[in-house]
């Protein structure tokens, strides 16, 4: 389809549909997830809340699933009992690539969604990627990082100015923003922001949600993004004349945020070390795209170019949306990792079969140094004997070259990276 972005998630759907009768693509509003899926659907259905829908729904609802196959069924949360139609029908028509689900929403809680185990695969799609935006060379791929391969050295720097990277930030790697001006890409996404608030929250479930303390809670967690802000702390941040946010309040806010897939929260690693320390298992929290936090503080390009601190959290976010998205085509996961010594890493992508590496994220090259000695200390106390040493240690950073330092560290920028 002319003007569509090539992405990971499209060979990661196809797998899926060769083996399930069913695949239900997850993912926030707008990040892409109906496009994918009609790059291979042969039919598809819109489903609404709508009176014809109702009574097609109460009459016969098998009349939903008839269709070329793979049917895809958009926004198929609207009508739950739907799940279970799909399910019957991938029992008895026992074929594989029936049926691409997508919606930017989990049913509501009270939904009697029955186990699909067998009949349904499921995939996450978050916006694109920097190589996927055609914004990185993808000269060094996560998979040979993970498999110990050294990347190929490149003596021709990535010259990302500060304000490139600023707008990156502030698109975001939203389909329908790629092309438009920072500026124009933040007032389509307050936008967006109000409607999530407005209505989105609204429809996850029938429990009554307050805007004005949503909008609060969002700006909290933009302003303390990529940190271990506790749930205490935002919703002591949230406050105002009527008094602090309840824990519980707080609790069922942010899994709301989550539940319409705008939050993707980073766990903590667990691993052995040799060290005395103890490892933190707080999650830091992180929009799934950086552009979220831009625009619900209400900034711009120059108001984060600004505040370079700020700045450089949020580029890490962007570079953990990458990493997610690049792990994900990978079989695997990302982590952050901290002990009660203060010892951290960014970020940890680790395989199912147990193998992982380790990264920094650093906006400015000048601070390389620093995160390849915090890497090795790192390395040193992690007990192989009871685990495996990592694959790699790699600093990202804004700009400059592929490299290698003598200690073994990989220096990437992030327009060279990909899955």
């Amino acid at each position: 389809m002319d003007g569509y972005y090539k992405r990971f998630a499209d060979s990661e759907l196809n797998d899926r549909l060769e083996r399930a009768g069913a695949v239900l693509v997850r993912g926030p509003k707008g990040c892409g997830k109906t496009e994918t899926a009609r790059q291979q659907a042969k039919s598809e259905i819109v489903i609404d809340d709508s009176e014809a829908i109702r009574q097609i729904m109460l009459i016969d609802s098998q009349i939903l699933l008839a269709g070329e196959t793979p049917r895809l069924i958009d926004e198929w949360q609207e009508q739950p009992s739907l799940w279970n139609t799909i399910r019957h029908a991938i029992d008895n028509r026992q074929q594989t690539g029936q049926f691409v689900l997508t919606g930017s929403a989990n049913p509501e809680e009270q939904a009697n969604l029955h186990s699909g185990f067998g009949r349904l695969a499921a995939m996450n799609m978050r916006p694109l990627s920097l190589y996927e935006s055609k914004l990185s060379t993808g000269s060094v791929s996560l998979k040979s990082l993970l498999k110990s391969a050294l990347p190929k050295l490149e003596y021709e720097a990535h010259n990302n100015p500060l304000s490139a990277i600023a707008d990156w930030i502030c698109v975001g790697g939203w389909p329908a923003h790629i092309k438009l001006s920072s500026d124009q890409a933040l007032f389509a996404m307050r936008d967006n922001v109000e409607l999530m608030v407005e209505v989105d929250l609204s429809r996850v479930s029938k429990k009554k949600r307050n805007p004005l303390r949503i909008r609060r809670l969002m700006r909290s967690i933009a302003r303390n993004i990529a940190t271990e802000a506790s749930i205490e702390t935002l919703r002591r941040d949230v406050g105002g004349s009527d008094g602090d946010m309840a824990y519980e309040t707080a609790v069922d806010y942010i899994s709301a945020l989550e539940r319409i897939m705008i939050l993707e929260n980073l766990d903590a690693w667990s691993t052995h070390i040799t060290s005395a320390a103890t490892l933190r298992k707080a999650r830091k929290y992180h929009f799934v795209d950086p552009s979220l936090a831009v625009a619900v503080l209400g900034l711009n390009q120059q108001r984060i170019m600004d505040d370079i601190l700020y700045m450089g959290f949020l580029f890490e976010s962007l570079v953990l949306r990458d990493l997610r998205i690049y792990a994900q085509h990978n079989d695997a996961k990302v982590y952050h990792y901290r002990d009660s010594s203060g010892k951290e890493v960014d970020a940890i992508v680790e395989k199912r079969d147990g193998s992982w590496a380790a990264f920094e994220i650093k906006l400015g090259f000048n601070a390389v140094s620093e995160a390849s000695k915090s890497l090795l200390d790192f390395a040193r106390i992690i007990d192989t004997e009871n685990g495996s040493p990592p694959t790699s240690l790699n600093v990202i950073t804004g700009s400059g070259f592929v490299s290698r330092s003598a200690d073994g560290i990989n220096v990437i920028p992030v327009t060279a990276l990909t899955a």
